[in-house]
């Protein structure tokens, strides 16, 4: 069956994929959390983090990192220094919203960052535009109305634009529970995999989607990642969740990391190949670079450099041992590369 789809966001994706159509993405548009981090790190109030170390630490990880990778994500509020000083064979995602969310009403609703547009990133350099929305199929429908709504304009802003749509959702619990916990953990396949599903929808115009994990590692019985000895699924059952969230998927799609440790990270991955999902590579961040903030903190970008080019190397490295072994082209959601139809 042939699909129709524009030359600009085949290009687009083109540019972020590697030469087998995986994609495998380094993520550097962290904003509040990263300028949290690295003050908790340098015992000092967040405030006192400027501008311009926010933008020497994202230097110091385009510069390190994207020799070994597809594309980089990166924001147009410190992330543009770091744009420039990426390698040429990495392509660009651009973050689009403001960081964090709203917290004077529930529903942890978005906003983009003011005085953007598809255009005007499109124009900085973005070969994609990304998206963060909080999202929860528990939540309220009125909330997550709201919420359709915010992603349907986005969508149809980047099919004017002719760039491509990069949408992430991350769950969360609507009542304030731990989502670290072992209640989570059990609902966690479903709100993926739900959110997939929704979000998969052709009015949305989502061109990738940017997924969580379907399961917790650390509640999977036997998983190196399971400290605890706490059980939310067997490593049949957890595999049978990759499996679900995978077959409602109707757009290609990428695995976050959501902050985890690397070694995190890969063992998830390593538990999709295993489930045959059909993911087609990832959007990975802190779980390749978060061991250097400490080190930045105290001893400044030397002491970041330094780590980066051997630890940080080493990271993405085994990451994209992973992704070139089993990841697939994005395309072949599509039947394959041949069966897209230029416009």
């Amino acid at each position: 069956m042939t699909t129709m789809m524009t030359q600009g966001k085949f290009n687009g994706l083109m540019k972020l994929a590697n030469q087998k159509g995986q994609i495998a993405a380094a993520a550097m548009d962290q904003r509040g959390s990263l300028r949290k981090a690295i003050a908790k790190a340098g015992g000092v109030d967040p405030s006192r983090v400027t501008a311009g170390q926010m933008e020497e630490f994202k230097v110091a990880v385009s510069k390190a990192l994207t020799p070994y990778a597809s594309a980089i994500l990166l924001d147009p509020e410190f992330g543009l220094p770091a744009l420039r000083a990426r390698a040429k064979n990495a392509g660009v995602l651009l973050a689009y919203e403001s960081t964090g969310y709203d917290q004077t009403e529930p529903g942890r609703m978005p906003s983009l960052i003011e005085g953007e547009s598809a255009a005007s990133l499109k124009a900085k350099g973005a070969d994609a535009i990304k998206i963060l929305l909080y999202y929860t199929p528990e939540e309220e429908e009125e909330i997550n109305e709201r919420k359709y709504d915010w992603v349907a304009q986005i969508g149809a802003e980047c099919e004017s634009r002719d760039i491509p749509f990069f949408l992430e959702f991350v769950g969360y619990d609507p009542l304030g529970g731990d989502e670290k916990g072992l209640g989570y953990a059990k609902r966690k396949p479903m709100i993926v995999r739900e959110s997939i599903r929704m979000f998969s929808r052709a009015e949305y115009k989502v061109d990738v989607l940017k997924v969580e994990i379907p399961v917790n590692m650390a509640f999977v019985k036997g998983a190196r990642s399971n400290q605890t000895g706490q059980v939310a699924y067997t490593r049949g059952e957890a595999k049978q969740c990759f499996r679900e969230a995978a077959a409602v998927a109707l757009k290609p799609f990428i695995y976050l990391s959501a902050g985890v440790d690397d070694d995190v990270f890969r063992e998830s991955l390593e538990l999709a190949i295993e489930a045959r999902s059909s993911w087609a590579g990832v959007l990975c961040g802190r779980a390749t670079w978060k061991e250097g903030i400490p080190l930045y903190a105290r001893g400044g970008v030397a002491a970041l450099d330094a780590w980066l080019l051997d630890r940080g190397v080493k990271n993405i490295q085994a990451l994209n041992q992973i992704i070139e072994r089993s990841a697939h082209p994005w395309w072949d959601m599509y039947g394959g590369r041949d069966q897209i139809q230029l416009s």
